[in-house]
């Protein structure tokens, strides 16, 4: 069967408990229509670009699906249908990534660097040479 990855967005005024239920549902019509979910990440309450449906940040999820056509055509339909989900993408791969994905590993830089910052700053200039250049 061909391999997907489906990433939605959820309002940002949902409890994870309710975005846990999306990604529950989704999986349920995806092995109701003969596929099967290797892979299910949730990426936090993140904030968005641009307003999205008035809303500044989503909860971001994201599906590695190994399903027939016809059953991601389902998905889609009734994620499409669904008022908490405002953005929705679904895109065929030829393999899923083994490991965290890339968002995931990024969140781990992410607290890296605000524990560096939290360190103060580096170095001990005013940030030019002693020519004052």
């Amino acid at each position: 069967m061909p391999l997907y990855e489906h990433v939605f967005l959820a309002r940002q005024d949902l409890a994870q408990a309710q975005v846990d239920t999306l990604a529950e549902n989704a999986t349920k019509i995806l092995t109701e229509n003969g596929g099967k979910v290797v892979k299910t990440e949730t990426w936090g309450l993140k904030s968005l670009a641009y307003k999205i449906a008035k809303n500044r940040k989503a909860h971001f999820v994201m599906l590695d699906v190994d399903a027939p056509a016809p059953a991601i055509a389902e998905l889609e339909r009734q994620t499409n249908i669904n008022e908490d989900v405002i953005r929705f993408m679904t895109i065929r791969v030829d393999e899923h990534e083994n490991g965290p994905s890339a968002m995931m590993k990024r969140g781990d830089r992410d607290r890296d660097r605000d524990r560096d910052r939290d360190r103060g700053p580096r170095g001990g200039g005013r940030g030019r040479d002693e020519d004052g250049e």
